[in-house]
């Protein structure tokens, strides 16, 4: 007959913490069921972020806490997902069939952002979650390309119209219903209500994560964009280049501005290594990320290489992430990628659906 009881069970997983929400897993409301059978513990563990690629790591830590006890025998853990909804910026409704919204964005373009959504948005997936993007630059749509999907979307009933899949993901653009040679000469309020539509009138399909991948720049259409459509968070994309930092600067006021949480800052190009000798360079400059994340208190999420493989696998439709599942290029997408669900889990939980309906009728 063994002595263990739930409550050292709990004391010792208190002592147990999720690298990904910087709490223990206690505290984290993670632990769902303990179960003891002589010396044997089954444990049952739900995280609020799709972790596919932290199960292993985390299932050992937890062992090895728990070994320490005495009269502990087996030990089996489950490890599951539950991504809720969590709100959106005040004054916008969030979509039934989506979950959350990440819009990625940048002060300017030319920092890597597009290629940095459509990886970020199968490294979600590759952590267990079902994921779309949204290309929600009207003038430079990139997303067909960098997916390899140019086919027209179905519309079944002729009012809305059923996302283009590609590598499993579900994804919609203004590219796939223009030629690649037609330019887009609109201004910013019929951009605008292009965009609304290709959100509220495309089929998502149960999505626990929407990329959107923003335009460039913090003008009048990623002001009312912003204000428009409902964001769950964002993630800022830039170079450590000073000119590039000072517009990345200017994309987290506007965030600042229309109440849209930021999760942090991705470095792209952080750093070039020679594919011919090896030796590292730091074409853009160093340390500008970090910078402004301790300047402005947000995070960095991740600093990504300046790699040719990045730059032809985007520009052939076959992205890093889906082409070279162990490389380790696509295992720091993949952390990016569980860094940001996770702060996204903290955030306050969306219980608008729970809310009744009140219907007013004439008696």
């Amino acid at each position: 007959m063994s002595d263990l009881s739930k409550e050292q069970i709990e004391q010792a997983l208190a002592e147990v913490e999720d690298i990904y929400l910087q709490q223990d897993l206690v505290s984290a409301g993670a632990v769902k069921d303990i179960t003891i059978t002589g010396d044997s513990v089954d444990l049952a563990l739900e995280l609020g972020y799709p972790a596919n690629g932290y199960k292993e790591e985390l299932t050992a830590s937890v062992k090895s806490r728990l070994q320490e006890l005495k009269g502990i025998g087996n030990i089996n853990v489950d490890i599951t997902f539950n991504i809720v909804s969590h709100s959106v910026q005040k004054g916008v409704k969030p979509l039934k069939s989506i979950k959350n919204t990440i819009a990625v964005a940048s002060g300017k373009g030319g920092v890597g952002k597009s290629t940095t959504s459509v990886n970020l948005a199968l490294a979600l997936q590759a952590e267990g979650a079902k994921v779309g993007i949204l290309d929600a630059d009207i003038y430079g749509p990139s997303q067909p390309r960098m997916l390899g999907c140019h086919a027209k979307p179905d519309s079944p009933d002729g009012k809305t119209i059923e996302p283009n899949i590609s590598y499993g993901i579900q994804s919609m653009s203004i590219g796939y219903l223009i030629n690649d040679e037609t330019p887009m000469i609109w201004r910013g309020p019929m951009v605008t209500s292009a965009l609304e539509q290709l959100l509220g009138d495309t089929n998502w399909d149960d999505l626990d994560y929407l990329v959107i991948d923003l335009p460039p720049g913090t003008g009048d259409i990623q002001l009312t964009l912003c204000q428009k459509i409902p964001v769950s968070g964002a993630m800022i994309v830039t170079t450590p280049q000073d000119i590039a930092l000072l517009d990345a600067r200017k994309a987290l006021k506007m965030f600042e501005k229309v109440e849209v949480p930021v999760f942090g800052i991705v470095e792209n190009m952080s750093t070039h290594i020679c594919s011919e000798c090896g030796h590292e360079e730091h074409i853009f400059g160093s340390g500008g990320g970090v910078q402004m994340s301790e300047q402005y208190g947000v995070d960095l999420l991740g600093a990504l290489p300046l790699d040719i493989s990045i730059r032809e696998g985007a520009d052939n439709g076959r992205p890093t992430v889906a082409m070279d599942p162990e490389s380790k290029l696509t295992l720091l997408y993949r952390d990016i990628a569980r860094k940001t669900a996770a702060k996204l889990s903290l955030q306050a939980k969306d219980y608008s659906s729970k809310f009744p309906k009140i219907v007013v009728e004439n008696a």
